[in-house]
């Protein structure tokens, strides 16, 4: 986005405002603070741009158990990415924040004040790499803030600050445990050391460290969550939602003739042709006479089970008054290990092996056996168990710096080393190539017989077969520099103008390496990476008090951003890119009680690195789809199957850019009551994009590029397959108004206060994938992108506090919304159907009481979902392997319990 010469010359930076560091003035010096998103200090007040503030004691009374579950809860949080997840996704357990339901690539993550490495290509980072003991407060800045920051700052920052100039010590512990029995409890520990007083002694060490545990919660131990097979009600039918899966134990079996005109593909479950049942979790096909149906939800588990170790340590020295170095330390490690269905397997049975003359010939008319072109299975290898991935991420961030005044002028520098590793394992249910393999063309086990009936010495071969290993490591590592500094300028009827200046200098590579290629059956081959991109930055700022109640800021940001060099290849790909962006702000402020603010600015972001450098490689399958080309030579034999996905990069791609303004009030009447709104309106243009699976397929011919033969990993067999390829096409709209109201009443015995805020979103629509012009939204039901943009999000917080005893109520709320539009079976016609469930809203209420023993000693108990709520029901699919609600947007849990203690010394 180009920027005029002349708004360059107005002014300079802008504000993006989430506090950064507290500047340690002299005790006879007014105390000024550096605001998150605005390099320039100054005395800590009601800013021009919204920030939501998390204080150490709500921390505390939240009861959450990590950074995220924490974040999740924020009224302005939508589009958050969960652990639970992972049953499914492959995430690992990547937690990311996403602000206003922009999306996670929008929203920028940073420790101190400073970028953490992202996990994986891009920018997002994992909230698990966050030292939540160290965390003395949260600050959300809700307005973009690209004209500081650079990229990917477009919906807002987020700033975890952690403790600074601690004395003494401190010991907590805590044991969470959900009511209903089978499992998901969870307990952390953590210490905390602080000594060196840094006005006195000219010094502080402060170190931190916690370790939490989470136990796995199966799905067969929630009603609401245990089949694949959902019964339910709807307009007063009775209706099936069958998520089961054609690859069964018995397995199904195709028969593809030569003759497909006068012999059909006839598609068949020999073991329930045989006994009239198809067997231990399984059931009757709804759409495919005499097949089964595999009830996969039934074996995984539906949050995954985690250990995490942080230690995180800061250190300062107090040269003098003017000079401070400074030190940040943040360690991490993060395993997590998901369980979910056994694999399913597709085979090819041999017509001259004894499947087939057990199994499929008995079930052959004479013409038919006459005609047999190719016999396959779908087979699922419950007796290997199920697929157990381990995901093993260690985060190190390292930043060294100073900071002082000169010539009263304040100044900050640090650099910046920072890096986001992780081990994918492999840890159960998955096969070894040559070793099944063998047992296939051996025919050591029989695919068609049903569960747990295999011979003993099949059991040993099957016990061998299975692979135990790391599948791929992946990295990203940033390196960085920067420097800022800011100062009083000229002086103006309102006081004295400041200008802030900055500069900063970041350098990524993300590196990936397989290590279980041509091992593991049926695995499609992991790529490596070896990419690396620098991008600098150069901003200012001016803070211009025009008179005694208006404030005016300006501020406006270049950024270079390199090609990418692959090392793999010796070869750079992409084009330099460059961007400007700017913001102005205001607040105005004619008494005391009452403030006006707003602001107006541009924002950017750019691609991720595989976005522009990714070769044509496996993206895992499509939803169960008809074939595109019909009666072509790369059709499945299934009616519905899913079809190899394939994604790809783009050298050509440009960043993506954002307009965006806010406006909005404080009021507070009285001293003990206040309240205000923000409205906020965010347009992004130029979006990366790619052609969707719907749109693809309904229309093949359009999108006939989009298509090609591919091998299945498991048989070899040439298959229609999907490619996703990356584009500059896309835009959004986002627009919606943050409220709160804030309060506190004094009681004979002791103080009441509370809290209300929200976000209520007004749009939320975005052009279909692969379009620039064809509009859609995801306002209140579940849209293309298969996420729901929610109207109302709101958040009561109640505390009342009596002295040694306090207590606190705490109430979340989503507003419904229109679920994903699913395919039934109505049980009176025996017919399919399309419905659309209205999913209810979904309420919880949350308990907290704390008993201050001493100074020292303080217990905390408490009960989440008071109520017990039920997730309401949800027939999406997709995003995991759950079944019957949205682990996105609520929590399978349900009514825990929760005791904690806290130590000081």
């Amino acid at each position: 986005m180009k920027f005029p010469i002349k708004a360059l010359a107005l002014a300079l930076a802008s504000i993006s405002y989430v506090s950064f560091a507290v500047a340690e003035d002299s005790p006879n010096k007014v105390q000024r603070v550096e605001v998150t998103g605005s390099s320039i200090k100054r005395i800590v007040k009601e800013g021009a741009l919204p920030v939501q503030q998390i204080t150490k004691e709500e921390i505390v009374r939240s009861g959450a158990t990590n950074v995220a579950e924490l974040l999740q809860n924020i009224p302005a949080m939508q589009g958050f990415s969960v652990a639970a997840t992972a049953a499914g996704t492959n995430s690992g357990g990547n937690v990311n924040a996403s602000l206003h339901d922009i999306g996670r690539a929008y929203t920028l993550v940073l420790l101190n004040g400073r970028r953490i490495a992202p996990q994986g290509d891009g920018s997002a980072v994992n909230l698990n790499a966050i030292p939540m003991s160290a965390i003395e407060r949260i600050e959300v800045l809700t307005d973009g803030a690209s004209a500081i920051y650079g990229s990917d700052a477009i919906a807002g920052v987020i700033n975890f600050i952690t403790k600074k100039n601690l004395q003494g010590g401190q010991v907590d512990a805590s044991y969470n445990a959900p009511q209903q029995s089978g499992g998901g409890s969870s307990w952390n520990t953590s210490f905390s050391y602080g000594f060196g007083d840094l006005d006195e002694d000219r010094f502080n060490v402060l170190l931190s460290y916690r370790h939490d545990e989470q136990t796995a919660l199966k799905a067969k131990d929630r009603d609401f969550a245990k089949t694949s097979y959902l019964p339910l009600n709807f307009n007063g039918n009775n209706y099936v939602f069958d998520r089961t899966s054609p690859s069964s134990i018995p397995a199904n079996a195709t028969v593809q003739f030569n003759d497909s005109k006068k012999n059909p593909n006839k598609t068949f479950n020999p073991g329930f042709l045989k006994t009239g049942s198809c067997g231990e979790l399984n059931f009757k096909s709804l759409s495919t006479e005499d097949a089964c149906g595999f009830d996969l939800v039934n074996t995984i588990e539906i949050y995954p089970e985690s250990k995490r170790d942080t230690l995180f340590s800061n250190v300062k020295f107090k040269v003098n008054d003017n000079l401070t170095f400074f030190g940040d330390m943040a360690l991490s490690r993060y395993d997590l290990t998901a369980r979910i269905a056994p694999n399913p397997v597709s085979l090819t049975i041999d017509k001259n092996s004894a499947y087939y003359k057990n199994s499929i010939e008995p079930f052959l008319s004479s013409a038919q056996k006459a005609d047999v072109k190719k016999i396959s299975a779908t087979y699922r290898a419950y007796d290997w168990g199920t697929r157990d991935s381990q995901t093993l991420t260690d985060s190190n961030h390292f930043v060294a710096g100073a900071e002082g005044e000169l010539l009263g002028w304040s100044w900050n520098t640090a650099l910046t080393w920072s890096k986001n590793a992780l081990e994918e394992r492999y840890v159960g249910g998955y096969m070894k190539d040559a070793e099944f393999r063998d047992m296939l063309k051996n025919g050591s086990f029989d695919p068609f017989a049903p569960i747990g009936s295999q011979s003993t010495a099949t059991k040993q071969l099957i016990k061998d077969s299975i692979f135990n290993g790391a599948v791929r490591t992946a990295s990203t590592t940033l390196k960085g520099v920067d420097a800022k500094t800011s100062g009083e300028v000229f002086t103006l009827p309102g006081g004295a103008a400041n200008l802030g200046l900055g500069v900063d200098y970041r350098d990524y590579s993300y590196e990936q390496s397989p290590s279980a290629n041509g091992k593991i059956y049926g695995f499609n081959d992991i790529p490596a990476y070896d990419l690396h991109r620098a991008t600098y930055g150069l901003f200012a700022e001016l803070l211009l008090p025009v008179i005694q109640y208006l404030e005016v800021s300006a501020a406006v940001r270049y950024d270079n951003i390199n090609k990418i060099d692959n090392g793999i290849s010796k070869t750079t790909m992409g084009e330099d890119m460059a961007a400007s962006t700017y913001k102005l702000s205001a607040r105005y402020q004619p008494t005391k009680s009452f403030l006006i603010r707003g602001s107006i600015g541009t924002g950017f972001k750019a691609p991720d690195m595989l976005d522009i450098g990714q070769p044509l490689v496996s993206h895992g399958v499509t939803t169960s789809r008809a074939c595109p080309f019909p009666d072509t030579a790369y059709c499945k034999p299934a009616k519905l199957a899913q079809y190899d996905m394939l994604s790809g990069g783009n050298e050509k791609l440009k960043p993506e850019e954002s307009e965006q303004y806010t406006i909005g009030f404080r009021f507070e009447p009285i001293s003990n009551f206040s309240f205000g709104a923000d409205l906020w309106d965010v347009k992004i243009t130029n979006q990366v994009s790619a052609v969707s699976q719907d749109l693809a397929w309904k229309d093949p011919a359009k999108y006939a590029s989009l298509f090609t033969p591919s091998a299945e990993a498991s048989t070899g067999d040439m298959y229609w397959a999907f490619k996703s390829m990356s584009m500059n096409i896309g835009q959004s709209h986002t627009q919606g108004i943050d409220w709160d109201f804030n309060g506190n009443y004094k009681l004979d015995f002791g103080t009441l206060s509370g809290s209300l805020a929200g976000t209520y979103l007004i749009d939320s629509s975005y052009t279909r994938a692969g379009t620039d012009n064809d509009w859609t939204d995801s306002l209140g039901h579940t849209g293309e992108n298969n996420a729901v943009s929610f109207r109302n999000i709101m958040k009561l917080n109640v505390a009342l506090k009596t002295g040694a005893f306090n207590n606190a109520i705490t109430v979340n709320y989503r507003s419904g919304y229109g679920d994903t539009e699913a395919e039934v079976r109505n049980l009176a016609t025996g017919q399919n159907e399309m419905i659309t469930l209205e999913v209810p809203s979904y309420t919880t209420m949350d308990w907290q009481g704390t008993y201050t023993v001493n100074k020292a000693f303080e217990i905390r108990a408490g009960v989440k979902n008071i109520f017990d709520t039920e997730p309401p029901m949800s027939l999406r699919t997709g995003n995991g392997h759950q079944n019957g609600y949205d682990p996105r947007y609520t929590d399978p849990m349900m009514r825990s319990f929760y005791i904690s203690g806290s130590y000081k010394f």
